[in-house]
């Protein structure tokens, strides 16, 4: 792939022309059907004189450097930034949505903030950036910027990382995760009824994508569930959640349960209890996941990464702050030498909680 102009109309991949003169997108699956000037469900993707386009292009809400932590990721490079961006528009319709100002925008003008895949590239070595994330909205549906931003980092040496729903079709999905070097996706409930009526998606596909990245990628991985009071934080829907994990994906997986706050189409609800995450945590241990950890909360053990052969408290963690880092150099437990599944340096950065707002571009 090649950069494009900051801000254009670049051509779109993941299209077919289909017999009544429409443009049909096959990035997701919704598989949006589009007259000429019509824009997909995510709202960036549009039918242009006889093409599909992305409308997004080079164009950005915000650049932030972000402890890794904050994605979350919790066994890539600990305790090292990472420049995070994210552009407008998503394919899901999550009625919970924490970032629905930039997820649900329908005003481009906010994307003020311009930067070609090399500049940002570039900005993530300048600032001592390990990586790069793609973040805030989904970066499936900006897929061609954010591989030519992929392309730019690992020529670089710098990672790149996709925070994500995972709603995404084959053939897309191949060369979507190709670039990635890590991901954290979204396994937002598991149940049909709550995909279906909370974010207007499918639970099948998110499965289908996190099966792929396990068996056919070696894409380091961790997931995420807000934990939404009444809709799927019941023990039954945990329970059968963290088993098929175990199942499925193996015990080794990092799942993450998060808190959830009232925002957007959700306003009539409570925030998520502490004991809530606790009570998830503690089911997802029983049913045999290693690492399991609770965000936006407080919950020290939460926030600890512990030898799963004999207990050793690896990692901890205030927040974003890493208190203790005992890894030996390459990855191991110091007591019984068993290596910790994720990716690791020889030491831990230091950057921290901060949050630095950047900019790049003209």
């Amino acid at each position: 792939m090649t950069g494009g102009e900051a801000g254009a109309a670049y051509p779109a991949r993941y299209w077919h022309r289909v017999d009544d003169e429409r443009i049909q997108c096959d990035l997701c699956p919704r598989e949006c059907r589009l007259h000429d000037g019509q824009r997909g469900f995510c709202f960036v993707r549009m039918a242009s004189e006889g093409r599909l386009v992305l409308t997004t292009y080079g164009r950005s809400s915000g650049f932030c450097i972000d402890p890794i932590e904050k994605k979350p990721l919790a066994h890539f490079y600990p305790g090292t930034s990472v420049l995070s961006f994210g552009t407008a528009g998503c394919n899901l319709g999550c009625r919970f949505c924490q970032n629905w100002d930039i997820t649900k925008s329908r005003e481009m003008d906010r994307l003020m903030d311009q930067a070609a895949p090399e500049q940002l590239a570039t900005a993530a070595l300048d600032h001592g950036c390990r990586s790069v994330a793609f973040t805030y909205n989904d970066p499936v549906i900006f897929a061609e910027y954010a591989l030519d931003v992929a392309q730019a980092c690992r020529s670089r040496g710098v990672a790149t990382v996709a925070v994500t729903a995972g709603y995404v079709n084959p053939g897309a999905r191949e060369d979507f995760f190709a670039g990635m070097d890590a991901a954290n996706v979204d396994l937002k409930g598991f149940t049909e009824e709550f995909y279906v009526r909370q974010t207007g998606a499918h639970l099948a596909t998110v499965l289908d994508t996190l099966t792929y990245l396990k068996h056919e990628t070696d894409v380091w991985f961790e997931l995420t569930t807000l934990l939404i009071p009444g809709h799927n934080d019941s023990d039954a829907e945990i329970t059968a959640m963290c088993r098929w994990i175990r199942e499925e994906l193996g015990p080794d997986v990092p799942h993450h349960f998060s808190a959830f706050h009232p925002d957007h189409r959700m306003r009539d609800v409570d925030r998520t209890p502490a004991q809530t995450l606790v009570r998830a945590r503690r089911i997802a241990l029983d049913e045999g996941l290693h690492f399991v950890y609770t965000g936006n909360v407080v919950n020290r053990d939460g926030e600890v990464t512990a030898c799963p052969t004999c207990g050793t408290r690896l990692i901890e963690r205030d927040w974003y702050d890493l208190v203790a880092y005992r890894l030996t150099a390459d990855g191991r437990c110091p007591g019984c030498r068993t290596r910790l599944p994720g990716r690791f340096g020889p030491t831990a950065g230091n950057f921290g909680r901060k949050r630095i707002p950047v900019r790049l571009g003209s």
